[in-house]
Order: C-alpha cells, then structure tokens, then sequence
C-alpha cells in the first residue's frame, strides 16, 4: 500500500468520522447519552463549553486541511510528465455527466445531483430528529403559554440550527487556495454554485427562522425581546443584525445584479465581514466552534490574498486587439507555475482600489516560462475605463493581483480528442489549453489528443482573438505539430471585411519601475507546505492562547468572583484569538518567502527585455503592426471561417468519431446548456462534457 493511498484513507475515516458526529448530533442518544459524558471529558477548565465541539467538529476538518497540503504537495512531485497516467479511469465518468440541465442550479453532474440528495437528507434527518426530541420534552418559555406556541417555537428555533448546518458548508467553495477541495478534484472556480446553493438555502432558513421568532414573540406579548443583548444567552439583536446584513448581500446576488451591476452585488458582498461577526455572537461560542473550520481557512486564505496582494505587479506589454479586448502581459518567476484555464484576479487602483476582476490566464507556463497574460474582454464600465488608460498613452499602469487560482491538474490531456466550443470572449480559457498541448507535442513519447476548436463570434474583428492561441515567440512548427482544426463562426456578419476596414493591432510597452516586482510564486499549489505550516501552527496556537485565556483569566472570573461572564465576550474572545493568531503566523510565512523572492526578483529586474518592434530603450512608444505573419498563416491553414451561420452542435458532436471524446465547453449559459443536454442525451457514450464558467 502506497504513502498516497493510507493518506486518502486516512481522510475518509476523517470525514466520515465528521459526517458521522453530524447525523448524530439532533438524536436523543446524542444529546441524553453522549454529550453528558462527553462533556465531562472535554469541557475542562481550558476550553469549558467549547471543548467538545473543538474535538468533535473543529479538528478533523483542520487536520484534514494540513495534512492534505502535505498529501498534495506529495502528489505535485510524484505527478508523470504525461497526465494520462495520473487521471482517473474514466470508469465512473458516467457520474461526470451531465443529469439536469435547469435554471436555476444550471447544469448538475450525476455526481453532484447524488451528494445534493444526500445533503437534503441530512438536513432533512436533523430537523425531524430536532422536533422529535424538542416535542418529547417541551419547555414553556412563560406562564400560559400554549403548547402549539411552544411547537411553534421549537420549530422556529430548529430552523435556525438547520442553517447552522449550512454554515459548515458555505465557507469552503470560496476558500480559492484551499488544500480540501483539490482533494476531491475541485477548484474554487467551479465551486462558487455550491456557495450560491448553501447561501440561497440557509437564507430561506434564517429568514423563517427569523419571522417565526418575531411571530412567536408578537402572540405572547413578548416583541421588547427583540431589543435583548442577554448577559447568559443569544443576543436576539445580535441576530437581527445578522440578518438585515445578510437579506441585503442576499437581494443584490441575484444573477441579473450579477451581470448587468457587478459594482452593487460586490460592494454589499463586503458586508459578509460583519455579517459573520454578528452571525458569531448570536449562536455563541460553543455553536462557533461547529462552524469554525470554514471559517478560520477562510480567513487564513483571505489574509495571504490580501498581502499578495499589497504588491505591485509587473506590467510589461497590452496589446489592443482589434474586436476591443486587451491581452496584458505580465512578468512572473520562473518557479511559478499553473495549469490551464486557471485565472488571475486583477485590481487597478487608478480605477478602483476595491474592486478586483477574475480574468483567464491565457499563457503556459511551460511556454512561457517567465511571462504570464490575461485576457480582458471590454464590457463593462471597469474594463471600458481600463481599455481608455491604455489606449492613451501610458507609460505604465499600476496594478495588483492575487492568484493564480485554478486545476491542480492538466486533466483534459487524458482525451483522445478534445472538442472546445466557445462563444465570444468564452475563448481565453482554450487559449491556455491549446497552448500547454502544444508544449506538450514537443516532447518525444507524448501523445497529445487531437484538438478541435469551435468559435462563435459576433464580428470578424472577433477573429483576432485566434491569433492569441500562439504566443509571441510561437513558430509556425510548433501549431503543427498538434493536431488542431479551427472551425470559425461569424455569426452577424455574412463576408469578410475588405482590407481597407481591417484594424491593426497595438501593442503598448510600458517602463519598468523599480517598486513593480514580478509575480511570484503564492501559497497553495506552488507552496503546499508553507501553507499546511501556515494551518497547523495557527490552529495550535490559537488552541494553546485560547486554553490559557479561559483557564486564567475566563475561569476565575466565573467561580471566584460570583458573576457570570458575558455570553458574547466568549465569541469575542474566540474571534480575536482566531484573527491574531491567523495574521501572526501567515505574515512570518509570507515575509519569509517574500525575502526569497526578493533575489529572484532584482535578477528579473536587471535583465533588459527589447520589444519585437522597437529598441531596448523606447518604452514610452507605442508599436503599430500586424501580428506575426507566419504563425498567422500556419493558424489559416488549419482554420475555416463560416459567415452568417451559427455552429450546429449537435452534428458537429455526433460526427467525432474516438473512443474518448472530451467536450469543453465556454460561453453564454444557454449554449453551455444546449451542449450539455447533447452530451447527457445517451445517444453518444464517448463524450465527456465540462462546463467552464466564471458567471459568478
């Protein structure tokens, strides 16, 4: 048995150990048989309350966190050059099928349908369990008071714990450099729906649990209990604040806001900082630790983005591409490394300092081993104000970045051919696909799959973007040696534009500036071990602090001095404890690495990179030019432009004739959906459908 094999083992005795305390937690035999011994064993003079919960809830999510860095970064190094040896047997691909193709859950795989079935269940078994066990032994809150009143309040009151449930779950998807969802082939990316899913789900919770509570209090004369911050309970204050917070980032991420006033949804969404905090001190501290692992990784993984974020990023180059979109390229370290289709989040101060953008990363690593590009398609009015800076003249742009985010493998390789269907700017994801295949058909032994790209655009200035799928030191060889077929649609337009209406591309050099660094390598898939560090000197640290604070200070004060310590300063306490300790240690991991990178980074510096049109020394020009012509013309020979027609996706997906297709697919929700219904139709076994998309 190999070291990855008792790793993944011991993972899943872990969280089925975590699940199994979840199932068990609303049953009577919980409650009466073990939390009495439990809590004598647990709940010492260093944690009191929350000792049980911290064993049971806390630590094996945070074990599996750290020790699933170290199982990771075992992975990186044990990975073959040929991906096709690593990936798993398309055995139980059915399960990576598409099941149900509708809105609003958009397009669900056999798999995730089965785990949002057995996720139900769970909340399902716990409310019946909750209200059985409630009903059995109901407390009457006041003198008079009915019994459906008390159901009625049972019941509000479990819903509540329900959304507790919920609150486990929600932090996980949006940790984008987590060590747990590699673990079972995700990314943070192809996460967000199961954030969407968990907030919708425990809104509908809090909000019902919220007006049955105000329902309740208004039939037994009590609403002055809305106004209460107990000394030795729930702040009932607490909680309502919590949720004006959360009905307020509910209502603006609605998909339309979304898309149509990306501004609105992402400014609320920063009210999720005081939301969690009220949230917090509304359950207490004992329901806190429940809850704690999501949290506190959240937390780890917002403070490392935050401080890679503090530096200024390398801007070399912008080409303006002739449909509008601008291709920005970026000096980085030559030990970065990523994966195809993973994104990088961009922030330009100049136009706003709070908000950042996810952006596909459109170059190999491997190709180009110390540059990195992005993609910006000009929609809205952030990138529209980014394309006017640019356009004019700059002679350099100050810009941020946190990332890359994405795959921590190249999993598509294991096709025999590969279908990408695209529509508009869904292109830049393929871009780096096709660009890794290429790297990959340079080496000796390496069967790559074949490659057949479908593009819909709305203009024949669109067509530029093709240009893209080979860098700038790309050679006419290097396309052909992969097996690649462009099939091009040109949707509103019915003939190609006469040469006098062809816009030139302009590429843009921007002057170095000593303070810019370049874009070095970030905790998570390029420092698994720094980061497992990062977790398990953190999570001990605020165990030990937190284990002197109770024990010394918390104690005392409640068995000598003849008071009883406030219920919400436990919360408080456990949420600077968590904060410090998290900061404390993320920032000598990140200042320690920042040191090593520094040597890197002046060696970079040094180097004078001229541009391919001008001289070393002429960074304020700009340069006015065609894209290369001879990879331009191996890119023709292997393209085939239709005008005034739309892709028929259904002929072009039943004509692939291979054992082992893999259909990717980018672009507006209803074509994503259309293609998917193809493949989950049962009338072609050999395709294999992915969704990539960035619709948050």
């Amino acid at each position: 048995m190999s070291s990855m094999t008792v790793f993944r083992l011991i993972f899943l005795v872990m969280f089925l150990g975590w699940l199994m305390i979840w199932v068990m937690l609303p049953t009577k035999v919980y409650k009466n048989a073990w939390t009495p011994k439990l809590n004598g064993k647990l709940n010492s003079t260093y944690f009191e309350g929350q000792g049980t919960n911290l064993l049971l809830f806390s630590f094996p999510v945070m074990f599996i966190a750290a020790f699933g860095c170290v199982y990771l970064h075992l992975q990186k190094n044990l990975r073959k050059p040929n991906s096709r040896s690593v990936v798993t047997s398309n055995r139980l691909s059915f399960l990576r099928r598409p099941a149900l193709v509708m809105a609003p859950l958009g397009i669900v795989t056999a798999m995730e349908l089965a785990f949002v079935a057995m996720f139900v269940a769970l909340l399902i078994w716990s409310l019946a369990n909750y209200l059985y066990v409630s009903f059995g032994h109901l407390h009457m809150h006041k003198q008079g008071e009915k019994v459906w009143q008390a159901k009625f309040r049972s019941v509000s009151l479990r819903l509540g714990y329900i959304g507790n449930i919920c609150w486990a779950f929600l932090f996980f998807p949006v940790t984008r450099g987590s060590s747990i969802l590699p673990l079972v082939g995700l990314t943070s990316e192809s996460s967000i729906k199961y954030h969407i899913w968990l907030g919708h789900l425990s809104m509908i919770l809090f909000v019902a649990h919220t007006v049955g509570f105000i329902i309740y209090w208004a039939m037994t004369n009590q609403m002055a209990m809305m106004l209460e911050w107990s000394k030795t309970y729930v702040s009932n204050v607490a909680g309502e604040i919590a949720t004006v917070l959360a009905l307020a980032m509910w209502v603006t991420s609605s998909y339309r806001i979304r898309r149509k006033m990306f501004e609105v949804f992402f400014y609320t969404h920063q009210l999720y900082i005081l939301y969690i905090v009220f949230y917090v001190l509304h359950v207490g501290a004992a329901y806190f630790c429940m809850i704690l692992p999501g949290i506190f990784l959240f937390v780890v993984d917002r403070y490392l983005r935050f401080l890679q974020s503090q530096r200024r990023a390398r801007l070399d180059s912008a080409r303006l591409l002739p449909c509008g979109s601008i291709e920005l390229t970026f000096s980085k370290s030559p030990g970065l490394y990523y994966n195809p289709t993973s994104i990088l989040f961009l922030n330009v101060p100049s136009i706003s300092k709070l908000q950042w953008h996810p952006f596909t990363i459109t170059s190999s690593c491997n190709l180009e081993q110390d540059k990195l590009s992005v993609v910006v398609k000009r929609l809205g009015s952030w990138s529209q104000e980014l394309y006017r800076q640019i356009s004019s003249s700059v002679d350099r742009l100050e810009v941020s970045v946190e990332g890359p985010y994405g795959p921590t493998s190249s999993h598509f390789l294991r096709h025999e051919l590969l279908v990408l269907v695209s529509g508009g700017s869904g292109i830049t994801p393929f871009i780096s696909i096709i660009r890794e295949i290429i790297f990959e058909s340079t080496k000796q032994n390496c069967q790559v799959p074949r490659v057949l790209l479908v593009c819909a655009f709305k203009n024949s200035a669109d067509l530029a973007m093709l240009d893209l799928l080979l860098p700038v030191n790309g050679t006419p060889s290097n396309i052909l040696q992969m097996q690649l077929q462009i099939e091009a649609y040109i949707t509103r337009e019915g003939e190609l534009p006469t040469e006098d209406n062809l816009k030139l591309l302009q590429t843009i050099w921007f002057k170095p500036n000593q303070l810019d660094s370049p874009i070095n390598a970030s905790l998570g898939n390029n420092n698994w071990l720094w980061l497992g560090a990062i977790i398990v000197s953190s999570f001990v640290m605020f165990l030990l602090i937190l284990g002197i604070v109770t024990r010394y200070y918390i104690y005392p004060f409640d068995h000598n001095t003849g008071e009883t310590y406030h219920y919400s300063y436990y919360v408080l306490w456990d949420m600077f404890l968590l904060c410090a300790c998290i900061f404390i240690a993320s920032s000598a991991v990140f200042l320690f690495l920042k040191k090593e990178h520094a040597m890197e980074g002046k060696q970079i510096q040094n180097l004078e990179v001229p541009t391919p049109t001008t001289s070393p020394g002429s960074w304020f020009q700009n340069a006015n030019r065609e894209l290369e012509s001879q990879p331009h013309q191996s890119l023709v020979q292997v393209t085939k432009v239709h005008f005034g027609a739309r892709p028929d996706l259904k002929r072009i997906l039943f004509d692939c004739k291979a054992s082992d297709v893999g259909v990717l697919a980018c672009g507006p929700r209803k074509m994503r959906h259309e293609i998917a219904g193809i493949c989950s139709s049962g009338l072609a076994d050999n395709l294999h459908f992915e969704s990539i998309s960035f619709n948050w």
